[in-house]
């Protein structure tokens, strides 16, 4: 799909409320509680369910997974009232079922999500939405005649921390944005433990290309969803490197990964992730030529360019007269914004559970979650194949 029809028929999905008009805005109450079923109930959807269980007016109903010991750590989680399924296709014909929860190995998300749109259910796709230009397109176009809403998972996106930080980077805070770096670095093998040799690609699939996007898809989706919301833009075009140069153990995705994506006007865009070292773990730094916001999961601190004449004044300090204290900045943190929220995860369910019942488009959609998903597609491609991806070719790819 060329960029220019890709953004019209975005447009159309954002500018047109009454597409949605066939949800029928509610009122919480104990009669609508929305019922809630989580395909996929393994790390990921299995630490999602508590959050679930202490949201108002949302019930985990049912939960389904293909392993039985994580669909029973899914329904230990959830409550002794929750119906159990190993297909998801049965859980979509339950009527009593919503929305559903999709936390499933990335290269499955688009098939559920597009059955569980045509059963009528709402959609919460955890990241990246799905894989592939030509699904992500058909998502987009099904969300938008289902009357549904599809919610992605890029929590960040529901943080009112970064919410808070977009604000103040439009309000001209750090000036003229220059460029973004990313980080998302871990020392560790990423891999679960196997109880049996045969569930090895059921368990570790996030080390094989037929389930996984490897570490763009599962790390840096997060980071790229954040900088095209800063940027208000897609990526024109990516370049990138990584490689199997660490981990020997027969992955075949990579253990690091070095993407550079361009933004109009210049601006560069920097994502790297290791899993050989975690010096600096998560961060995102966004460089203006009045300063830097630096974001890390849960604070953000700001770094003026030039002298900060704030930063020291003289002040009694223990009884010391005449001793210098610091005005607002943390040593080697800059400048702390004090923004208070909630977890960035239970956040984005609320925002989900809210958007149901007032019949409004979630700020992380299945626009924002498809522009995410081709830009990391792009990634992908650029790394696979040695290759400059542009935004206008991705349709030929």
């Amino acid at each position: 799909m060329k960029r220019r029809d890709f953004v019209k028929k975005s447009s159309a999905v954002l500018a047109a409320t009454s597409v949605f008009g066939t949800v029928a805005a509610k009122t919480l109450t104990a009669n609508n509680t929305i019922q809630i079923g989580v395909i996929g109930t393994g790390d990921r959807g299995g630490g999602l369910i508590p959050f679930l269980n202490e949201i108002e007016g949302v019930n985990v109903a049912a939960c389904c997974d293909v392993l039985p010991f994580r669909l029973q750590n899914g329904l230990q989680r959830a409550g002794k009232n929750t119906k159990s399924y190993t297909n998801y296709e049965d859980l979509l014909a339950d009527k009593d079922i919503d929305a559903v929860l999709i936390a499933t190995p990335f290269a499955t998300h688009g098939k559920i999500a597009i059955d569980a749109l045509n059963a009528g259910k709402h959609v919460y796709c955890e990241k990246t939405m799905t894989r592939g230009y030509d699904q992500i397109k058909q998502m987009a176009d099904l969300a938008k005649s289902s009357g549904k809403i599809v919610q992605t998972g890029h929590q960040y996106h529901s943080s009112r921390l970064y919410v808070e930080v977009v604000k103040l980077i439009e309000e001209g805070k750090i000036g003229k944005i220059t460029a973004f770096e990313s980080q998302w670095n871990r020392n560790w093998n990423w891999r679960r433990p196997v109880p049996d040799p045969a569930l090895e690609r059921a368990i570790n699939w996030r080390m094989y290309r037929e389930f996984s996007g490897g570490l763009p898809a599962e790390l840096c989706s997060h980071q790229i969803d954040f900088a095209n919301w800063v940027n208000k833009s897609n990526p024109l075009r990516v370049m990138g490197m990584g490689g199997i140069d660490y981990w020997k153990d027969g992955r075949e995705t990579y253990d690091n990964v070095h993407l550079m994506y361009e933004y109009p006007e210049g601006v560069k865009a920097t994502f790297t992730c290791l899993t050989s070292n975690a010096k600096d773990d998560y961060q995102i730094k966004v460089m203006g030529d009045k300063g830097t916001i630096i974001l890390d999961y849960t604070k953000a601190w700001f770094y003026p360019e030039g002298t900060y004449e704030g930063k020291k004044v003289t002040g009694d300090v223990d009884g010391v007269s005449g001793a210098t204290i610091t005005n607002g900045w943390e040593e080697g943190k800059g400048i702390p914004l004090p923004f208070k929220h909630a977890d960035p995860s239970k956040q984005a369910l609320m925002d989900f559970r809210d958007s149901i019942l007032n019949n409004e488009q979630p700020i992380s959609n299945v626009i924002t979650g498809g522009k995410t998903a081709i830009s990391v597609q792009m990634g992908l491609d650029a790394m696979h194949h040695n290759k400059i991806v542009n935004w206008e070719d991705v349709a030929t790819l």
